[in-house]
């Protein structure tokens, strides 16, 4: 579980009504707000990429005022999420969410400029040296969910930026870059 040290929160965490949601419907709207942006800013910043409906998610609750969000609260959060396109439900029961605080085709520019900056446009590189190699290390790639990963991956191949090959496991797909 993920843990808010270091993370600065806004002050609207500490006000109880903020974890209710509100029924003036203007009201409401401000208090989705807020936290579809403290959602994608805690993610961002803690490189978390998947949120449980159901589980212990740090900004669910704040044991400093004794509040959590309820169920239908959360839900009502990460579905505004889903609406802006910066979330996608990973299950038909609407359990897990994908949090997409790039958005795929950000991810692939990402994966553009970095093979860029490290002189790879003509290089074969594993998925996993993307995700976590040492020529990763410092960039947002660094430590990306595989999925998310893939999908631009895959993006870009449609694009004809590289091609993809299968390996004999999960482990050694590799990627043929031609940017």
């Amino acid at each position: 579980m993920q843990k808010l040290v270091e993370f600065k929160l806004p002050n609207f965490f500490n006000y109880p009504p903020y974890f209710t949601l509100q029924p003036v419907r203007e009201t409401r709207e401000k208090q989705i707000q807020l936290w579809k942006e403290l959602i994608i800013d805690f993610c961002r910043t803690q490189k978390v990429f998947v949120i449980g409906l159901e589980e212990d998610f740090p900004l669910f609750s704040n044991p400093a005022i004794e509040r959590s969000l309820s169920h239908e609260a959360r839900e009502a959060f990460l579905s505004a999420l889903f609406s802006d396109g910066r979330a996608e439900w990973m299950d038909k029961g609407h359990r897990k969410c994908l949090i997409l605080w790039h958005r795929i085709q950000d991810w692939a520019d990402l994966i553009v400029n970095f093979v860029k900056e490290y002189g790879l446009e003509d290089s074969v590189m594993t998925v996993e040296e993307i995700r976590s190699g040492t020529e990763s290390r410092g960039t947002e790639l660094h430590g990306m969910d595989r999925t998310v990963l893939m999908r631009a991956l895959k993006l870009l191949e449609h694009k004809g930026k590289l091609a993809i090959f299968k390996g004999t496991s999960a482990d050694d797909e590799g990627v043929k870059f031609s940017l």
